[in-house]
């Protein structure tokens, strides 16, 4: 006969007590957390954004967002040689377990994971303070009809922003730290609940 989670939730006050229960429930938990750690690093790594801004003042438009008038690292200004995803990819590294015991003996985890607005923090615009390019590549980033290719004065290397038009064209919002964060905010809740 199988043993279901109803068989188990009595004996959970003794098996708390035992520490080779609790070591083997936080190992399962760590496994967890290390393969969705991996996919969420991955799904971060291959979007076309991440790509672009990775290969530097060379890339291709690959995102899209800018219609091939230049690329995310020249148009945002990035200063020549810096790595921006850098400190995207250092947060959703840092996802913690924390182990607490309920008084029905219940063994809980509660997890810190980074959110969206922890992302936008962590990345700001180089020429504006308080505003986060990570944010600006999913709400929209202004001045693409204003920016000529040009290496002269240039923070990234590649372009400036012209005092007067240039072109009729608009940037592309994307779907691209929300839209990852989000895919695993449920599997998050879902370990949390796990009862082991």
């Amino acid at each position: 006969m199988a043993i279901t989670k109803k068989d188990i939730l009595p004996l959970l006050p003794q098996l708390i007590k035992q520490k080779k229960y609790t070591n083997y429930a936080k190992r399962k938990i760590e496994a967890e957390i290390q393969k969705i750690k991996a996919e969420i690093l991955n799904d971060f790594d291959k979007h076309p954004v991440t790509k672009e801004i990775d290969q530097g003042i060379n890339s291709s438009n690959i995102s899209g967002t800018l219609g091939g008038v230049t690329n995310l690292y020249s148009f945002i200004g990035f200063p020549s040689g810096s790595k921006p995803t850098q400190a995207i990819r250092e947060l959703l590294k840092k996802i913690n377990i924390n182990q607490m015991i309920s008084p029905t003996g219940k063994i809980i985890y509660k997890i810190d994971f980074p959110t969206a607005e922890d992302i936008f923090d962590a990345t700001p615009l180089p020429w504006a303070v308080g505003r986060s390019w990570a944010k600006g590549i999913e709400q929209g980033l202004s001045g693409l009809g204003y920016y000529l290719k040009i290496t002269k004065n240039s923070r990234s290397g590649e372009g400036i922003q012209s005092k007067k038009k240039v072109r009729q064209i608009k940037f592309r919002n994307t779907k691209y730290i929300s839209d990852i964060i989000g895919k695993y905010k449920t599997e998050i809740k879902r370990l949390e609940k796990l009862i082991l």
